[in-house]
C-alpha cells in the first residue's frame, strides 16, 4: 500500500486571473500561493514522507520546495505529472474561450476533449495515472508527496474512484488543497479531496458552483485552470 498525497500548487496571478497557464513559462507563487506552501509544512507535519515529486512547472516546484528543505528532502521532477498542454489556448483568459464549441466539449464531454494543437484530456489522465502508478510501486509502503495541478488531481482522482472522465468537473481541487490516494494490490481508497486546512472557503465556492456560477452581471464565472 503506497499513501499519495497529492497537493495543487498554491495560488498563481494566473489562477486568479482566469488564464489558462498551461505549460507557459515564468508562472509564479504569489504572495498567497506562498503562504499556502509554507502552511503544507505544519499541516503534514505528522505524516511520515519517503520523497517528494513535481511538476516540471516553477509553481509547483516553488509549492513543493518549503517542504522539501523541512523533510531534508530534494524534489524530484517528473514531466507526466505536468499540468494539461492546452497548445494554440495556453496564455488565453478563459471567458475568452468560453464562447467556443470546443470549450463546451470540455465542459460537457471531458472525454471527447481535445486542445486546440494541444492534448486530450484522456492523454492527461493516462499518463499522470500510470506515472503515479509506477511511484507507488517504487515506494511500496512508504507514503510519497507529488505536488501538481487541478486537472490533473480532478482526472486522477476520478480514474481511481472509478468515475467516468466525463464527471469529472464535478470535482473542485483548490490551489494549496489535499487530496489523498491509497494505491495497493486491493481496491484504491479516496482518502481525502480538496482538503485545505481552512473552512471558510466552503460555503462560498458552494454557493457559487451550484448557482452555475454566475455573476451578479448575469454571466457565468469560468472554472479557474492551473
Amino acid at each position: 500500500m503506497t499513501v499519495l498525497l497529492l497537493i495543487r500548487h498554491g495560488t498563481t496571478e494566473a489562477s486568479e486571473k482566469g488564464v489558462l497557464a498551461g505549460w507557459m513559462p515564468g508562472v509564479h507563487l504569489t504572495e498567497a500561493g506562498r503562504d499556502q506552501a509554507r502552511a503544507l509544512v505544519d499541516r503534514l507535519e505528522r505524516v511520515p514522507i519517503a520523497a517528494i515529486y513535481s511538476s516540471p512547472l516553477e509553481r509547483c516546484r516553488e509549492t513543493a520546495s518549503p517542504l522539501a528543505a523541512a523533510r531534508g528532502l530534494s524534489v524530484t521532477v517528473r514531466r507526466d505529472l505536468g499540468e494539461v498542454r492546452y497548445g494554440s489556448w495556453t496564455g488565453r483568459k478563459i471567458r475568452d474561450v468560453m464562447r467556443t464549441k470546443r470549450w463546451k466539449v470540455v465542459q460537457g464531454a471531458p472525454s471527447r476533449a481535445r486542445f486546440p494543437d494541444g492534448e486530450s484530456l484522456l492523454e492527461v489522465q493516462h499518463r499522470a495515472v500510470a506515472d503515479l502508478e509506477g511511484l507507488a510501486a517504487r515506494h511500496g509502503r512508504r507514503p510519497v508527496a507529488v505536488v501538481t495541478h487541478a486537472d490533473v488531481i480532478r482526472l486522477v482522482v476520478s480514474h481511481f474512484a472509478g468515475v467516468h472522465v466525463d464527471l469529472f468537473q464535478r470535482l473542485v481541487i483548490e490551489p494549496g488543497s489535499l487530496s489523498v490516494v491509497s494505491l495497493g494490490e486491493g481496491v484504491p481508497l479516496i482518502l481525502k479531496v480538496n482538503e485545505t486546512g481552512d473552512p471558510s472557503t466552503l460555503l462560498s465556492r458552494a454557493r457559487r458552483q451550484h448557482a452555475g456560477g454566475r455573476r451578479r452581471d448575469g454571466s457565468r464565472s469560468p472554472k479557474v485552470r492551473g
